[in-house]
């Protein structure tokens, strides 16, 4: 592929990119991502033409991971090309742990995190990697060797929203090289005369990625020449087939949930594949990550299995699935130092709503006469937890019942009990959350009205 053929390629791709993601009329500001290798630097100078003539900024972000010894050098080496060229560059330092994912799962958390973290500082809503055809490849073959389903097999999409690893969602990762075989990108670096640097560790058979790239793609393209177009044919051929899959999903979803649980019943007329898939759904509508086949099924037949009045809590690493009389329900994981927290003293002086980080939800006031906003006003309060032994009285007309009874009653699931808080007025109980006022602190006619948010994942 000829230099223009490849700017004519790269054009085309970021026209459609910035088609779907610039919907207002702000031009766009082009962060990219700049490793120093030969793919990155290609993108830089392809970037920086168009830049230049399409009258946009453009900046280079640099992450230094520290694995390498050589690890200054490449920041070094980008900082001077870009300098070269006037275009401006930022880096960021990070800190690879070295066991958990491993170090190569390790790194890419951590320079996406850093690369979210400089797009906000910078204020960049698109971010261009340069992943091109060969890596959608070796991505494809990757998700068939570990089994991955149908979304795993759709490997990298052109331009998508990556909020678990920018921390943004309202930024934007795209991919305008994802058409391109690497050895175009090679020709067209040693015709322009780029400078890059290699990256030793991308020579290091024990990490999965390297093994494909040096000992079996090679193969691959001596028997089957063209490959990489055609495995990413299927990927978007997955791709497609998971667009349907989701739509069923939301559907199905729609019918089985009641509030933000799912009902067990119409979770069963769905059958298996359907009541997976649904439940796929919702977890990545919660934000959590994807589970795992063998442990979706273990879950399901746990839960289905159960008695009607058994508690059933099944653990996931970012939450925790219950089932309370015949219905699903999908919650954060509570931690100790939650259940811990420790008492927080306040005065409210008319918000309308409060935040409490350690109780990992908010306080939303509601107060209707003067009289009312005096008082509570006038009131030393306290959020904190159950001690044992309280009572709470929800009408001038109704005797005064234990917090446990006012639970069983109110149907409050057993989990939620263990971290709804408490709202004390000068050390007498004003407000339970998941149950209500104590109107033998403050009469109804107060007009004060509290409720307790939880955060949202």
């Amino acid at each position: 592929m000829q230099q223009a053929s490849l700017r004519e390629a790269f054009e085309r791709a970021l026209g459609a990119i910035l088609a779907r993601v610039c919907v207002s009329g702000d031009p766009p500001v082009l962060a990219v991502a700049c490793s120093g290798g030969l793919d990155s630097m290609v993108l830089l100078d392809l970037a920086r033409r168009h830049a230049g003539e399409a009258g946009l900024r453009m900046l280079a972000l640099h992450v230094h991971h520290g694995l390498s010894p050589n690890a200054d050098l490449w920041q070094q080496h980008v900082e001077r090309e870009c300098a070269r060229h006037g275009v401006p560059v930022h880096a960021a330092q990070v800190t690879v742990p070295r066991e958990g994912d491993g170090i190569e799962q390790g790194a890419r958390l951590q320079r996406y995190r850093a690369l979210g973290e400089l797009c906000r500082e910078h204020g960049a809503r698109l971010l261009l990697t340069a992943h091109h055809l060969d890596d959608q490849a070796e991505t494809v073959l990757l998700q068939l060797l570990r089994g991955a389903g149908v979304a795993g097999m759709g490997a990298m999409e052109a331009v998508s929203s990556a909020p678990g690893l920018l921390g943004d969602a309202g930024i934007a990762l795209a991919r305008p090289l994802l058409g391109v075989t690497r050895a175009a990108l090679e020709a067209y670096a040693r015709e322009c005369g780029l400078a890059w640097i290699d990256d030793e560790s991308n020579r290091d058979p024990r990490f999965a990625r390297n093994a494909l790239r040096h000992a079996v793609m090679p193969a691959l393209a001596a028997h089957f020449p063209g490959y990489q177009a055609r495995l990413a044919r299927a990927a978007d051929h997955a791709r497609a087939a998971q667009r349907l899959l989701d739509e069923i999903a939301a559907e199905d979803l729609a019918r089985c949930l009641e509030g933000e649980s799912l009902r067990l019943d119409r979770l069963d007329e769905l059958g298996p594949e359907r009541a997976s898939n649904v439940v796929r759904h919702w977890f990545a509508r919660r934000g959590m990550r994807m589970p795992s086949t063998a442990w979706l099924e273990q879950m399901l037949t746990q839960v289905g299995a159960a008695r009607e009045d058994a508690r059933v809590r099944v653990e996931h690493p970012d939450g925790e699935i219950h089932r309370h009389r015949g219905r699903l329900f999908l919650v954060p994981c509570i931690e100790d130092a939650m259940l811990d927290a420790a008492p927080v003293p306040f005065r409210w002086q008319g918000e309308e709503v409060l935040h409490f980080p350690s109780y990992r939800g908010s306080l939303r006031f509601a107060v209707e006469g003067e009289a009312g906003r005096r008082w509570l006003a006038s009131q030393p309060l306290e959020l904190r937890r159950r001690q044992g032994g309280e009572t709470l009285k929800l009408a001038a007309n109704r005797p005064a019942r234990s917090l446990k009874q006012h639970f069983q009653a109110l149907d409050v699931p057993a989990w939620e009990r263990r971290i709804l808080p408490l709202v004390t007025a000068d050390g007498k109980l004003l407000f339970a959350a998941g149950i209500g006022m104590n109107r033998a602190v403050t009469p109804e006619e107060a007009g004060i009205s509290l409720k307790w948010e939880p955060d949202r994942r």
